[in-house]
C-alpha cells in the first residue's frame, strides 16, 4: 500500500468524487489519503459555489484523510501550472502514488510525461492568432504522441505527468476510468454522477432535496440547500464593472495576464455589457478560450498583480483544512522533516507572507458575498 494523493476541486463533492475515494482507499489501504483541494476559488476563474471548508468536510467524511488547500497563484491557472504547484505540493507531503480520473486510464501517463516534456521549447513558440495557444498546443501534443487529447480530464492528467516528470521523488500515477457524466455535460438525470458543473446549474435553480440527493451526499445537499446565496459571476459582475470602469489602463496593465492590449479591450466592451455572458462574449476572440478570459476576469475583479503571483508562487505554504485520526497521526510522523510549510491556525503574522498573503487577500471578497470568516478564528475540521 501506499500514501494516495488526490488533486480536486470539489466543486461541490458528489457521487464521481466518491467513487474516486473509494478507489484510492483500495489502493491506500490503511495509509493516508491526502487531497489537495482548491480554495474558494476554482480553476476555470470563479468563486466556488460553497467555502473550502464545507468542501472539504465531505471529503473527509467520504475516507480523505488529510485535505489541503491548494493556494491561489495555483488553482486558478491554466492546466500544465494547475498541475506543477499541485504536484510539488503532493510529493512535498511524502504522497507516493496520484490517483485521477480520465476518460481513458489505458494510457500510460509515465511514458506520455516524459515524452512530451522531451519537445523543444521552440515547438511551443505558437504564432497562429486564428486558434487559442491551448489548442495548438494539443495539436502540437498529438502529433507527438500520436493520440488527439481533447479531452478535458486527459488534458490534465498529461499535465500532471509532465509536471511529474520533472519532480525528484516522482509519483506512481494511477488513472482511474470515470464513470457517468463527463465534464462539464449537462444535466441528465438517469445517470447516476452528473457533472459538477450540471449540479452548480441545477442550485442556481433552486431545485428541491430530493433531486440533489441522488448525486450528492444527504448531508451536503441539506446544506447546499440552505445556503443564502451562491457565488457566480453574474452576482459578481458590477463589481468587475467598477473595477474595470474606475481603474487607469496602467493599472489594468499590472493585472497577470493582462497581455496583448486586453486592457484596451476590457474598457471598450465593460460599459455596455449587461451582464458576465455578454460581456465575455464581447471579448471573446480565437486568441483565447473563455477559461483564460474568465481568469483574467478574477485576477482584475481581486487585483491580483504579476508582482502577487510571483511572490505567491516564490514562497508556498498550505492551509490544512481538515482531518482523520490516520491523517493526524501521519502529520505528527512528517511534520518536522516536511519542506512546506503546513499551517494549522491563521494569525496576523503568518497571513502577511508568501501564498497565505494572497490567500487571505482574495477571500475577503468571498467573505463578503458568503458571510462567513473564512481563515482568521477557524481550525481544521477534525473526523473522527
Amino acid at each position: 500500500m501506499s500514501v494516495v494523493g488526490i488533486i480536486a476541486e470539489y466543486n461541490p463533492f458528489h457521487s464521481g468524487h466518491e467513487f474516486l475515494m473509494n478507489q484510492a482507499r483500495l489502493k491506500a489501504g490503511e495509509d493516508p489519503i491526502i487531497v489537495i483541494m482548491s480554495g474558494n476559488y476554482v480553476q476555470r476563474g470563479e468563486m466556488a459555489i460553497t467555502d473550502k471548508r464545507t468542501r472539504a468536510k465531505y471529503a473527509l467524511t467520504s475516507g480523505a484523510d488529510l485535505v489541503f488547500q491548494m493556494p491561489f497563484a495555483t488553482s486558478v491557472q491554466a492546466a500544465d501550472v494547475f498541475a506543477k504547484g499541485s504536484m510539488e505540493i503532493l510529493s512535498k507531503l511524502g504522497c507516493e502514488e496520484l490517483v485521477f480520473g480520465v476518460e481513458d486510464a489505458n494510457l500510460n501517463f509515465a511514458y506520455l510525461g516524459e515524452k512530451i516534456k522531451q519537445i523543444p521549447e521552440s515547438k511551443m513558440d505558437f504564432n497562429d492568432y486564428t486558434q487559442t495557444y491551448s489548442t495548438q498546443y494539443n495539436q502540437m501534443v498529438a502529433r507527438e504522441v500520436g493520440r488527439e487529447v481533447n479531452e478535458p480530464n486527459i488534458i490534465l492528467a498529461l499535465a500532471y505527468a509532465v509536471a511529474n516528470a520533472d519532480l525528484a521523488k516522482k509519483l506512481k500515477l494511477s488513472p482511474i476510468t470515470r464513470i457517468g457524466a463527463n465534464h462539464d455535460d449537462l444535466l441528465e438525470r438517469e445517470k447516476v454522477v452528473q457533472s459538477a458543473s450540471a449540479i452548480r446549474n441545477l442550485l442556481l435553480e433552486q431545485p428541491d432535496l430530493a433531486d440533489l440527493k441522488q448525486w450528492l451526499p444527504k448531508a451536503e445537499a441539506e446544506q447546499l440547500l440552505a445556503q443564502s446565496v451562491y457565488p457566480n459571476w453574474n452576482l459578481l459582475f458590477p463589481f468587475l464593472k467598477y473595477k474595470i470602469e474606475s481603474a487607469s489602463l496602467a493599472e489594468l496593465q499590472q493585472i497577470y495576464q493582462m497581455s496583448e492590449g486586453l486592457e484596451y479591450k476590457l474598457k471598450a466592451e465593460i460599459h455596455e455589457a449587461r451582464d458576465f455572458t455578454e460581456f465575455l462574449r464581447h471579448i471573446k476572440s480565437k486568441r483565447y478560450t473563455y477559461s483564460r478570459l474568465r481568469r483574467l476576469c478574477l485576477y482584475t475583479l481581486l487585483g491580483v498583480t504579476n508582482e502577487d503571483i510571483a511572490n505567491s508562487q516564490a514562497d508556498v505554504s498550505s492551509v490544512l483544512l481538515g482531518y482523520s485520526k490516520r491523517g493526524r497521526n501521519y502529520l505528527k510522523k512528517i511534520r518536522k522533516d516536511v519542506e512546506l510549510p503546513i499551517i494549522s491556525k491563521v494569525d496576523h503574522k503568518n497571513s502577511q507572507i508568501g501564498s497565505l498573503a494572497l490567500d487571505v487577500r482574495v477571500d475577503r471578497l468571498f467573505e463578503q458575498i458568503i458571510g462567513q470568516d473564512q481563515n482568521f478564528g477557524q481550525k481544521p475540521i477534525e473526523v473522527k
